[in-house]
C-alpha cells in the first residue's frame, strides 16, 4: 500500500510564489511516474505537471513557464515549484504515483490565490 502525503499549500497572492512538496512512502519499489492534478470549485480535477523516474517532465499548457516539477527517487518524493500564480491557479492539489498500473492519490493541498 502506497501513502501520499502533501504540504506547502496556501493564501497567496497573485504574482506569488508557492512550493508544493509530496511524499510517497509504503512502496519497496521507485514509483516511476509522480505528479500533480488540481481540482478548482465546479470544476474537474485536471492534469498539471508530471515526472518520470527517467527525468521526462510534461506540463499543461496552462502553467508551462511557471510550474517547475522536480524529484527525488531515492527518497520517492516530488516538488512543485509555482511561480507567477494567478487567480485561476486556485484549487485543491493533488499529488499522484502510478506503480504497478495502479494509481495513488494524495489528500489533496489547498492553493488559494488571492488579493
Amino acid at each position: 500500500q502506497v501513502q501520499l502525503v502533501e504540504s506547502g499549500g496556501g493564501l497567496v497572492q497573485p504574482g506569488g510564489s508557492l512550493r508544493l512538496s509530496c511524499v510517497a512512502s509504503g512502496s519497496g519499489f521507485s514509483i516511476k511516474v509522480m505528479g500533480w492534478y488540481r481540482q478548482a470549485p465546479r470544476k474537474e480535477r485536471e492534469f498539471v505537471a508530471a515526472d518520470t523516474s527517467d527525468g521526462i517532465q510534461t506540463y499543461a499548457d496552462s502553467v508551462k513557464g511557471r510550474f517547475t516539477i522536480s524529484r527525488d527517487n531515492a527518497k520517492n518524493t516530488i516538488a512543485l515549484r509555482m511561480n507567477t500564480l494567478k487567480l485561476e491557479d486556485t484549487a485543491v492539489y493533488y499529488c499522484y504515483g502510478i506503480l504497478g498500473g495502479k494509481a495513488y492519490w494524495g489528500q489533496g493541498t489547498q492553493v488559494t490565490v488571492s488579493s
